[in-house]
């Protein structure tokens, strides 16, 4: 074929010529020296490559041990979390080690006891029950005698909303017991070994501590992005870039596979202790740490499988706990670090307690453990990967909280305009959202074990979390312990500006958790792109896992009321020196009580007409007039 020009293209010898070219190529040649050893090396590495991983993973092994040695050695206290941390990881490497050697062995030799225990449960399980609520109550009644009678109340809140969820049960003849019970003592356990032992305290309030410092490094991100004044917008540019980094942390743990394990190891627990089956069990395990949307893709495989019972569990348990992300969040707004993480474990199985009751188990489950259940696994390709995905997937998140704390905040503030024009009407201009919803939930938050004088602050608290989010219920508790830790007058035209520290601890337990209408129709969409075939059970059964998942939340708020000791809080000085003008306070006010009769006792053991010390004049007026007595220095 020829053209015009110089340009001439001969198809047929090209392909000729490019077809001996490939023969030439196939043609072996001799190689030298340094390439045939190249392929000894690695025929060698081929061959040996499993022992090769094992030397490799020996030499790092041992230089870290020796490091961790090395700074116990110079400083052991400094270097103390270190060691707890390289111990916990060599028991749970030894178990998971063997776990996947000898778990028939070890199956076979627990055998003959669990054959034996199944042959004595009947009566063996009524024996438990009955010792249980015997400890409970001698506990209680020593407990009651030391700590006072507050612990009473919240103990009684905790039996009223078991007896409301057993009334209002979609099978109340059908419920089992073992979860509900075996779900309490869970939280009983967790509580009394974090609130009420030292070392227990100790450790959530190291990792409340890490978990700050942890989150301040999100400030060099933000500070670079927005400028050296960021903080003058202390929601935007600080808040909102702390869900930013702890979901590309997570992400990147989830890569590794870290948060398969530990939510594994988590839902195994549960399984084992509560009867649950493994499906619910891992999404109660994984609420813990990610979102009510993102935990149920853990057994995104099973989702189509599970009964209505398990898939009611499965959004209860987002309901009642919170992600990550958002308690990055909470913190740093101020609230206890170490309240927050004790009430995102606690919730955990009180979510699967409040759920086996509000909607017992009626099928027979077709998930179990010999299905060989399998979490699903990170789809990014590297580590770099993953993090960038984590980022890229918080701006749905950041996106969402924006746009739902800019929309609540300006329908709060309408509604509240609105219902002081109707409440003028009749002389009652303080009507406000906030009021109608703290009357709503005061008998709720009483009976957890808040002061009387605390529950309508709470209760409108409770109405924030339920009827908007938990974002405008936490940063409205923050503004409140901002208020007691300055110390200012604790009541303004007889509105009361802070709350104890102990109804303080137990609003933090009662609004840990998505239960709230926003979030109702998130779970509906979220569930039913998952899993298609179960969208008539979601829309079914979603109010009422919202219902149980505001219920655990008060039951974990109960047990953190019976745990959490009570105390004077405020200085009493400065209690009394705020209530100059004793028109501003309640006669009936507990703190008041309490700091009056110290002064008073340590006035009587005093040879001081008139002890001086921080007291001023106006404290014993204030006294003289709560007490009503005929004490010698009121005259």
């Amino acid at each position: 074929m020829s053209m015009e020009g110089d340009e001439y293209i001969n198809i047929e010898s090209d392909l000729h010529e490019n077809k001996r070219a490939s023969i030439d190529d196939e043609q072996p040649r001799l190689k030298g020296l340094l390439e045939k050893k190249y392929d000894e090396v690695c025929e060698f590495c081929k061959k040996h490559k499993t022992r090769i991983h094992y030397v490799i993973y020996g030499i790092l092994i041992t230089a870290y041990l020796a490091v961790v040695v090395a700074a116990c050695s110079l400083n052991f206290q400094r270097a103390l979390p270190l060691f707890v941390i390289t111990v916990l990881a060599i028991f749970f490497i030894c178990w998971d080690f063997l776990i996947a050697k000898y778990e028939d062995r070890i199956s076979a030799f627990f055998s003959s006891g669990d054959r034996y225990l199944k042959k004595q449960w009947f009566w063996l399980k009524w024996v438990l029950c009955a010792a249980l609520i015997v400890t409970i109550i001698c506990w209680l009644i020593f407990d009651t005698t030391k700590q006072g009678s507050h612990q009473l109340i919240s103990f009684g809140g905790l039996v009223m909303y078991v007896l409301l969820m057993l009334i209002f049960s979609k099978y109340p003849t059908r419920v089992s017991w073992r979860p509900v019970f075996s779900g309490i003592g869970m939280q009983f356990i967790l509580g009394i070994l974090i609130l009420r032992t030292k070392v227990g305290f100790d450790l959530f309030n190291w990792l409340g501590i890490q978990i700050q410092t942890f989150l301040a490094y999100s400030d060099t991100g933000a500070k670079f992005v927005f400028g050296d004044k960021y903080t003058d917008h202390f929601f935007a540019f600080k808040v909102l870039p702390i869900v930013v980094f702890f979901s590309t942390v997570m992400s990147m743990l989830y890569h590794i596979g870290f948060m398969q394990w530990l939510i594994g190891k988590v839902g195994w627990i549960m399984h084992v202790f509560m009867g649950t089956t493994p499906v619910e069990s891992l999404v109660a395990a994984g609420n813990i740490f990610v979102g009510q949307t993102e935990s149920p893709l853990l057994v995104r495989p099973y989702l189509p499988y599970i009964t209505k019972s398990e898939l009611h569990a499965v959004m209860t348990a987002g309901f009642s706990t919170i992600a990550g992300s958002v308690l990055g969040a909470y913190i740093s707004f101020g609230v206890s670090s170490s309240h927050l993480l004790t009430a995102s474990v606690m919730s955990a199985p009180a979510s699967l307690a409040a759920s086996k009751l509000f909607w017992p188990e009626t099928e027979k489950p077709l998930v179990t453990l010999r299905s060989g259940i399998q979490m699903a696994k990170s789809e990014s390709k590297n580590l770099l990967e993953a993090a960038s995905q984590g980022a890229s997937t918080s701006i749905g998140l950041v996106a969402n909280i924006t746009v739902n704390v800019i929309s609540f905040l300006a329908l709060l503030s309408f509604l509240d305009s609105a219902l002081s024009w109707v409440g003028n009407l009749f002389d009652y201009p303080q009507l406000t959202f906030e009021n109608i919803c703290a009357y709503v939930f005061m008998p709720f938050s009483f009976m957890m074990g808040v002061d009387w004088e605390d529950s309508f602050i709470v209760g409108g608290l409770l109405g924030y979390k339920t009827f908007f989010n938990e974002f405008l219920a936490y940063e409205r508790l923050s503004k409140l312990i901002q208020n007691r830790e300055k110390g200012g007058s604790m009541y303004i035209n007889g509105v009361k500006q802070y709350m104890t520290v102990r109804s303080e601890v137990i609003a933090t337990y009662a609004l840990c958790g998505f239960a709230n209408f926003g979030s109702l129709g998130l779970v509906i969409g979220g569930l039913t792109s998952i899993a298609p075939s179960k969208k008539q059970e979601i829309a079914d059964g979603a109010f009422r896992a919202m219902i149980a998942g505001t219920a655990a939340c008060f039951m974990t708020a109960c047990v953190a009321g019976m745990l959490t000791v009570p105390g004077l809080e405020v200085p009493c000085h400065i209690l009394l020196g705020n209530a100059s003008n004793f028109m501003d306070f309640p006669a009936n006010s507990t703190e008041l009580v309490e700091c009056c009769k110290h002064l008073f006792n340590s006035a009587n053991h005093s040879e001081e007409i008139f002890p001086g010390g921080n007291y001023s004049l106006n404290s014993w007026k204030v006294c003289c007039q709560i007490l009503g007595q005929p004490a010698f220095h009121c005259p």
